[in-house]
């Protein structure tokens, strides 16, 4: 049966703003600055301001942003990096490729961030950084995670792919570690037209090395005196971005009231567990993901009255085929075992109208 309440519907977002992007764009193409320029300059200078942050560098992707940072602090062979073990396969996967380790913990059940305490004990001479997620716009406990980094003096990288607009303690998340890795996937709370990056970062010495990690590891032409590559935000997509950060803040809003509205109905329903926001965090829900024993009943049921669902994450990423040489088994992340077996996310994005969420909080009611 056709999905009749998707799980993510990008066309009604570009509905709302086709007449502007395409004034914008028209005005844009004459000039024909299309790799860097004013046009990334400009946006760059928007967000590092809705951040309050130092710098912004805008990267040619959310998992580039992540490889860059590890390049900038010189992660390599004999390295070590500390990343949750429930997560997007990009978080550890750029850690391997520059041929360091990662080195996986479990989660926290309530909110599916790392476990602080887990951190801690993962900690070894070889540890060369602390990569954490802010999963489904939901901050880490970074009060935790900001004394471990102070007390063992390792850098703080912060994976904020999910997370834009989230804040912890009235702060964006993101610039609090050595960095903070951003993605403009277009599902993503601050989305453009393909694919795009930022790195944040409260140091002008780590900025200036990240500029030139974009650009082949060069300040002047043919000079190069870092290994680099092309991780550059084409113009466009900056074009995109600068048009809809002047209203990330209503479809955060948007969210966060589907989410409300979630909450208030499915309490109590059957063994539903609804997405817990921590005290001091403020919650972006870039997805709200629900728990259940019946999850795959649950999304057969969902996916017969054509409502689309997804399941972020069906594995943990010690047991994904690609991380076999490190020889981890099933039960030795029990929690990440847990949610990979009992989440699920339901339509969120900021278009949804009642009546969607009034039909799917009544076909989950029906389910149990």
């Amino acid at each position: 049966m056709p999905t009749s309440i998707p799980q993510f519907d990008l066309t009604r977002q570009y509905a709302a703003l086709e007449s502007e992007i395409l004034e914008q764009i028209k005005q844009f193409l004459p000039k024909q600055s299309l790799v860097l320029g004013p046009a990334v300059e400009t946006f760059e200078n928007h967000v590092k301001d809705y951040l309050h942050s130092q710098t912004a560098i805008t990267i040619s992707s959310g998992t580039d942003a992540l490889l860059v940072a590890l390049m900038a602090l010189e992660v390599g062979p004999g390295d070590e990096v500390i990343v949750p073990a429930f997560t997007f396969y990009a978080t550890a996967s750029v850690v391997a490729r520059l041929g360091a380790k990662p080195v996986f913990v479990d989660i926290l059940p309530d909110t599916f961030n790392i476990n602080p305490k887990a951190v801690q004990t993962a900690i070894t001479t070889k540890t060369k950084a602390i990569m954490p997620v802010h999963l489904f716009g939901q901050s880490c406990d970074l009060d935790a995670l900001l004394a471990i980094s102070e007390k063992h003096q390792l850098p703080l990288i912060e994976d904020t792919a999910q997370a834009f607009g989230s804040r912890w303690n009235n702060q964006p998340v993101g610039t609090f570690g050595t960095f903070g890795a951003y993605s403009f996937y277009p599902t993503k709370n601050l989305g453009t037209f393909g694919e795009g990056g930022l790195i944040t970062t409260q140091s002008e010495k780590l900025a200036r090395i990240v500029r030139a990690l974009r650009v082949h590891g060069s300040e002047k032409r043919y000079v190069h005196f870092l290994l680099g590559g092309n991780f550059r935000l084409a113009a466009l997509q900056a074009l995109v971005l600068d048009i809809k950060l002047k209203y990330v803040d209503q479809w955060i809003e948007k969210r966060r009231k589907n989410a409300q509205y979630y909450l208030d109905h499915l309490k109590n329903v059957g063994d539903l567990v609804l997405p817990l926001t921590h005290a001091k965090a403020f919650h972006s829900y870039n997805q709200f993901v629900i728990r259940t024993q019946r999850r795959d009943d649950l999304r057969a049921h969902l996916q017969q009255q054509g409502i689309g669902t997804d399941i972020y994450y069906p594995s943990p990423l010690p047991l994904q085929p690609s991380f076999a040489d490190l020889n981890h088994a099933e039960g030795d992340f029990p929690e990440a075992d847990r949610a990979a077996k009992e989440v699920l996310a339901l339509p969120i994005f900021p278009e949804l109208k009642e009546e969607e969420l009034a039909s799917i909080v009544a076909a989950i009611k029906k389910f149990y």
